[in-house]
Order: C-alpha cells, then sequence, then structure tokens
C-alpha cells in the first residue's frame, strides 16, 4: 500500500520558505522542504489545493498567503460549485484554497480539512494504472479527465497537465525540475511524468 504521509518542496531558501508557510498556511507536520537549485521554467507541473470548510477560511487564508509575499493568480470568487482562491508561494509552488460551501457558518479559524496534490500528467489513464500497480486504490474517477486516490493525510488526484494549468490560471509550458517529491513509498519510484516517490519515517526500512 502507498500513501502520501507528507510532501517535499525542493526550495532555494528553506528559512525563507518556512516563513512564508508557518505565516500563510500554519503547515508542519505534512510539509517538509528541501534545499535545491534545480533549475526550473514556467509551470511545475503540479499544484497543491487546501480544502476548508466554509468561504471565510478561504478568504483568510489567501489574504494571509499574500501578505507573506504570495502573488495572485487568481482571487477569491465564487462558483456554482463553492468558493476559491488560487496563489503562487514565492518559491513557484501553486496553491489552490477551496470550499464547496456556499455560506459561512461562523467566524474565520483557517483550518485546513484536506490537502490535495493535483499532478499535471499527459495521459490520466496511463497513469491511473501506473499507481494502481504501485497499490494505490481509486477514491474517484472521471474517465480520462481526473482521477482520485485514497492515499491517507494527504490526498493523490491526476489531472490533464493543460486543464490544470488553465485551472490554476498559468500556461502549461514549463521544464526542468517538478520541484516536489511524495513522501509515503514502500520503496523509491518515479511515475510515468517524472514526479518522484520517497520512503518516509514512518514506511521506511531499517
Amino acid at each position: 500500500m502507498t500513501s502520501i504521509d507528507a510532501i517535499t518542496l525542493e526550495v532555494a531558501d528553506t528559512a525563507a520558505a518556512q516563513r512564508f508557510y508557518t505565516t500563510a498556511f500554519g503547515l508542519d507536520a505534512r510539509l517538509r522542504l528541501r534545499a535545491s537549485q534545480e533549475p526550473t521554467t514556467g509551470f511545475l507541473g503540479f499544484t497543491v489545493s487546501l480544502v476548508v470548510s466554509q468561504p471565510a477560511d478561504v478568504q483568510a487564508l489567501v489574504d494571509a498567503a499574500l501578505d507573506a509575499g504570495a502573488t495572485s493568480l487568481k482571487p477569491v470568487t465564487k462558483s456554482m460549485w463553492g468558493h476559491g482562491g488560487v496563489v503562487r508561494a514565492p518559491d513557484g509552488t501553486i496553491w489552490k484554497v477551496a470550499t464547496s460551501a456556499k455560506k459561512d457558518t461562523g467566524p474565520a479559524t483557517r483550518e485546513i480539512d484536506d490537502i490535495v496534490v493535483l499532478l499535471g500528467v499527459d495521459d490520466v489513464a496511463a497513469s491511473k494504472r501506473f499507481y494502481v500497480d504501485h497499490g494505490l486504490t481509486v477514491a474517484k474517477s472521471f474517465a480520462r479527465v481526473y482521477v482520485e486516490f485514497a492515499t491517507g493525510p494527504v490526498k493523490l488526484a491526476l489531472y490533464r497537465r493543460r486543464a490544470l494549468a488553465k485551472d490554476a490560471g498559468v500556461s502549461p509550458d514549463g521544464t526542468g525540475s517538478h520541484r516536489i517529491t511524495l513522501a509515503g513509498a514502500p520503496e523509491p519510484f518515479t511515475d510515468p511524468d517524472g514526479f518522484a516517490w520517497e520512503t518516509s519515517p514512518v514506511t521506511a526500512r531499517p
């Protein structure tokens, strides 16, 4: 069984990134940072979604991220499915904050209900087969467009690269390192689109 215990973002300045993520989102246990100078340009090929319970929390987290130095890609807006906004962190990672709720039920708490890593892939069906073969269980699947897996503390989803970039409000063009590693695999591996997995302290063998 493969799960995601944490995600590791590769950043140029770990101290600055730590300050940003602590201030903006209060992330700690599920987010790790690793120093890296690997070249990369444009879209990194993935986004991270923070799912919250009400619109007030979406606005509070987006505002905190912008105050901490993030760039707005899509302002918080109301849509048929709820509320959401998209920002780019100073290290280049794109974060979407969203809720399916239409109205607030109380003051903002900035509590995060779910973390979802969305990988932009060339062939959703092929990547789905790859991950099923590596022990992941499909939780949701919509033809060749979107797949979500049951992966424990952090959820994993596959989306077409161009569609994911469009949803984030950026160009799909990009080269170089993805700048992310997923932790929780029994053995290290790399998927068909170049996303790397590693063991975690929980699953690593002695």
